[in-house]
C-alpha cells in the first residue's frame, strides 16, 4: 500500500462513521461509501480503508482491492488543480500524446503524480465525450477544447498564484 503514514484526525474517523452510517454499515454499500470518503478527504489511503473496513465488516484487503481495481479511486492526493488529458481515440489521432508529453515535460511530473508544490496533479483519461473538440483537457472542471503542445504553459499560467 501506500508508503507514507498518515494520522487521521478524530474528526476524520467521526466523519468515516457518518459516511457508513449514511448507508447503513452495510457491506454491498462499499462502493458507495468509498465514494463518498474519496469525495471528502481527495482520496483513500490505507488508514481511511482500515476505518471502513471495521465500520463495515469488510476486510481491508478487499476494500484495497476494490479501490485498486477501479481507476477512479486513488490512494494518492491529488493536486489543487487535477490535471486529466483524454486519450480517447478521437483526441489521440489528434495528437493528445504530445499534448500529455508537455504537460509532463512542464510539470517534472509522470501520469498519475502530483507535483512536489501540490498544486497540479496528472492523470489520462478514456474518454471525456467532447470528440468534436479533440485533444481535450480537463483541468478540474474546466474543459480545454483542440489542445495543442504550445498551449501547454497558457494553460498552466490560468492556475498561478
Amino acid at each position: 500500500m501506500s508508503s507514507i503514514k498518515i494520522e487521521l484526525k478524530k474528526a476524520d474517523v467521526e466523519k468515516i462513521k457518518e459516511i457508513c452510517a449514511s448507508f447503513g454499515n452495510e457491506p454491498q454499500e462499499l462502493i458507495n461509501v468509498l465514494h463518498k470518503c474519496q469525495e471528502h478527504f481527495g482520496y483513500l489511503p490505507a488508514e481511511i480503508q482500515e476505518v471502513v473496513s471495521e465500520h463495515l465488516s469488510v476486510p481491508v484487503a478487499k476494500i484495497y482491492g476494490v479501490v485498486t481495481f477501479y481507476s477512479f479511486f486513488t490512494m494518492t492526493p491529488k493536486g489543487k488543480h487535477p490535471i486529466s488529458i483524454c486519450m480517447g481515440t478521437a483526441c489521440y489521432v489528434r495528437g493528445a500524446e504530445k499534448v500529455l508529453d508537455e504537460f509532463r515535460k512542464e510539470l517534472g511530473i509522470q501520469v498519475g503524480q502530483t507535483s512536489a508544490d501540490g498544486r497540479f496533479s496528472l492523470s489520462s483519461l478514456r474518454c471525456v465525450g467532447a470528440c468534436g473538440l479533440a485533444p481535450v483537457v480537463l483541468v478540474g472542471d474546466k474543459t480545454y477544447g483542440r489542445v495543442a503542445p504550445d498551449d501547454v504553459r497558457n494553460i498552466l499560467k490560468e492556475y498561478e498564484g
